[in-house]
């Protein structure tokens, strides 16, 4: 039976940013600043008594150009009951992870109302939550006592946090020597182990390798079994449907919708899709990454060098990926490329990537045509959806833009039998051989 008081009651939250104000950084600065405002003085003319220069200077020309509004959040309400575990799905940009900033108190709304019930631990994006000159044991301790726990109880749970996260080896290094792979490992495994009442989970689990991530998303369902209450913020909506009860879409800072999770899903999905059908790449506004290079286009040749709308399994193609460098840029060595495909529901089920092969790529100025050779192309029959990506090893992400473009794919003779196998049982095909062992 769920108890009467929600874990989390939010009413009209809304979050308004001013495009270009930048805050003084130190409590030094803000006060030298509010005491000349009242003083009546002008504090842009006593630049040199506050401390940062330059930022005052870009917030004294954004408030010339009349300092433009923008709602991150506007109007969003929600009760979360305990033990429930959301999804929060939507674009880039739509506000989800300025909610879960709010929630943490790492920002304060503009106006509306948050009531937690219950002591909150988070894990959003890399380098939230831990001091960089910290070892990992001594974060460990510090996240514990944030969360009221006594030194006793993390000793409790501190051996079973370590042989979560994996990095034994690493405990006692400072974590600004850590991966970001490595530090997420030990983010999640002190978010979780440490028995806050609500968990609050961004999309910053993509930064794990996959048996990690399965590993996090199995040990998310045990803190909801355990009566705890989740908040999780994905772009994969395999894990959304599998992990959530309920989902929220935001769109433009707002709730489109709310309800059971299969519901809100395929209505996002079937959006999302139909609005990538009708933009190029070029065109495409919700990307990810430095902008050091952009992806301006993508097309399929066959063996004979025509282009294709439609693939065949088992046959040959050349994938084919158009990028222009950045503004600013002269040249970028060392780049990656990956080609993606997810399935409907938004889960990976094949993939290419130089990084992996060692055959890194020089982007110059100009275009650069990047092409991928794929012989007996071994994905079943279907409709998918292709994400394309640029980066620098795994170190940074250039571009990254999902549901870049819908691929069709025909059953074809894979098997060289006449068979084209059994596409509504897999998404992937593989040749083997059979006998009876002797």
């Amino acid at each position: 039976m769920q108890s009467s008081t929600p874990a989390i009651s939010i009413k009209n939250l809304s979050k308004c940013y001013k495009l270009g104000t930048i805050g003084r950084h130190t409590l030094v600065d803000e006060a030298q600043y509010w005491w000349h405002k009242i003083r009546g003085r002008d504090p842009r003319e006593y630049f040199g008594k506050i401390g940062h220069t330059a930022t005052e200077k870009r917030k004294a020309e954004a408030e010339r150009e009349g300092n433009p509004e923008f709602w991150a959040l506007r109007d969003v309400s929600f009760d979360v009951q305990p033990g429930e575990v959301i999804g929060i799905i939507g674009r880039n940009g739509a506000g989800k992870s300025t909610l879960l900033k709010l929630l943490t108190r790492i920002t304060e709304p503009t106006s509306g109302e948050i009531v937690l019930d219950g002591r909150v631990a988070s894990l959003l994006e890399v380098g939230t939550g831990f001091h960089p000159e910290l070892t990992g044991r001594e974060n460990i301790y510090m996240n514990g006592t944030i969360l009221g726990m006594k030194k006793r109880e993390i000793d409790g749970k501190f051996d079973e946090i370590v042989s979560f996260s994996e990095i034994e080896k690493f405990i006692d290094t400072p974590v600004k020597r850590y991966s970001s792979g490595m530090y997420v490992r030990l983010a999640f495994a002190v978010a979780a182990h440490l028995e806050p009442e609500i968990l609050l989970v961004d999309e910053v689990l993509a930064v794990g390798d996959a048996a990690f991530q399965k590993k996090c998303v199995g040990k998310m369902g045990d803190v909801a079994r355990q009566g705890r209450t989740v908040l999780f913020v994905s772009h994969n909506m395999a894990a959304v449907e599998n992990l959530c009860g309920r989902a929220i879409w935001l769109e433009g800072g707002q709730v489109r919708m709310a309800g059971e999770t299969g519901d809100v899903v395929e209505k996002y999905l079937g959006e999302s899709q139909a609005a990538a059908r009708c933009a190029t790449l070029r065109e495409r506004r919700d990307r990810q990454g430095s902008g050091r290079a952009r992806l301006v286009d993508f097309y399929i040749l066959d063996e004979e060098g025509r282009r294709q709308n439609r693939l065949r399994s088992g046959d040959t193609y050349r994938f084919r990926l158009v990028c222009e460098l950045g503004a600013g840029e002269n040249v970028l060595p060392n780049v990656s490329a990956g080609i993606s495909l997810f399935d409907a529901r938004g889960e990976i089920i094949w993939l290419v990537n130089s990084h992996f092969t060692h055959e890194t790529q020089r982007l110059a100025p100009g275009l650069t045509e990047l092409e991928c050779r794929v012989p007996d192309f071994n994905v079943a029959e279907g409709t998918y959806w292709a994400g394309l990506a640029l980066g620098i090893g795994t170190t940074e992400v250039i571009d990254f833009v999902a549901n870049a473009v819908e691929i069709a794919v025909e059953g074809g003779d894979y098997f060289g039998t006449g068979s084209k196998g059994a596409p509504m049982l897999c998404k992937t095909l593989t040749r083997a051989s059979w006998r009876t062992a002797p």
